[in-house]
């Protein structure tokens, strides 16, 4: 029944979202319960929390039409979610099944190892002697050391080198000889790939070096051997930056004749 003084509720679209409003004609109303009469204020506020009370129930669809359609478009695809999870599971398994049963080995040994006595050694330092003279200890083909034992004797006006790709070690198993390192080389030839001469060495340090010394010549320094009056025997390690190849030339160091 509708309340003498006052006007049904009208909903005002254009103060969205959906809130009722009263409109108020007299200024105060009487209970009918105690006849009391009741001020115009305190009955809007009442009417309003009503109306705000009836706006929570609207469906949030009703209040965003976008949501609609996009429940529309996402409605087909709820089909494809599980399947779709199920596979994703499924792969992830067996890729982890497939990197547990391809691990990772040692390598094998390309070749078989060098054990040689020092009996074996002191035998060869005879048979190098008495002329200028190389003798391989290794098969050295795919590998990228090569070790030799090197005799010298008497020896003088050795060509200075520089490696551009191998580093030297020497070993001096017998006698001494007379080094000059570092510097600069003097109108350097490059007479093979990487590989160069002159004939001297500016601004070297020159070395005496006898029975037990090592020396490690990194690649790229210059360096000048002389036996001038003496008679020398070492060992010649040389570690290069890439594999030899079957039936490669060798260095000039490790290939003179007597």
């Amino acid at each position: 029944m509708k309340r003498a003084g006052t006007e049904s509720a009208k909903r005002t679209i254009e103060n969205s979202p959906a809130i009722h409003r009263w409109d108020q004609r007299s200024n105060s109303l009487r209970s009918p319960q105690s006849g009391r009469l009741k001020s115009s204020l305190d009955y809007e506020v009442r009417t309003r929390s009503v109306a705000r009370f009836t706006v929570s129930s609207v469906s949030p669809m009703a209040r965003f039409p976008a949501l609609k359609s996009w429940a529309i478009l996402v409605r087909p695809l709820r089909g494809l979610l599980i399947p779709a999870s199920a596979t994703l599971v499924l792969a992830t398994m067996a890729l982890t099944a497939s990197s547990q049963t391809t691990q990772r080995k040692p390598s094998e040994a390309t070749r078989p190892v060098v054990v040689m006595s020092a009996q074996s050694l002191d035998d060869l330092k005879q048979k190098l002697q008495p002329g200028n003279k190389t003798e391989e200890l290794i098969d050295s083909a795919g590998m990228e050391l090569r070790v030799a034992v090197q005799h010298e004797k008497n020896k003088t006006g050795a060509a200075a080198e520089l490696h551009d790709a191998s580093d030297d070690v020497y070993y001096v198993l017998e006698g001494g000889a007379t080094l000059v390192l570092g510097g600069t080389l003097e109108a350097p030839k490059e007479v093979e790939p990487g590989e160069w001469r002159s004939s001297r060495i500016i601004d070297g340090k020159t070395f005496e070096i006898t029975k037990g010394d090592l020396v490690i010549v990194p690649r790229g320094t210059p360096h000048q051997r002389s036996t001038a009056g003496k008679d020398f025997t070492m060992i010649l390690i040389k570690i290069y930056a890439e594999p030899l190849k079957p039936g490669a030339p060798k260095p000039t160091s490790l290939s003179q004749k007597p």
